[in-house]
């Protein structure tokens, strides 16, 4: 009797994805959109505008992240 075939787990995250959506953006950092929207509007964390819609780089979320650690250790 052959054994049951497994799939392998899809990725949770597309490393090919250039651009996010907010609420990817947020997931990421594991915050609120509202939270992440705040980010947004003070420049904190970077996105730009895609006709209509907004858009983070998704190499952003660990820019600001970046940011965050390297502030924490200066202080």
């Amino acid at each position: 009797m052959d054994e049951p075939t497994t799939l392998p787990l899809a990725p949770a995250e597309d490393p090919t994805l250039v651009l996010l959506t907010v609420e990817e953006a947020a997931r990421r950092l594991r915050i609120g959109r509202t939270t992440c929207f705040a980010l947004i509007r003070t420049g904190e964390l970077e996105s730009i505008d895609v006709g209509r819609l907004r858009r983070v780089p998704a190499d952003a979320p660990a820019e600001y992240v970046a940011r965050r650690r390297a502030a924490k250790r200066a202080a």
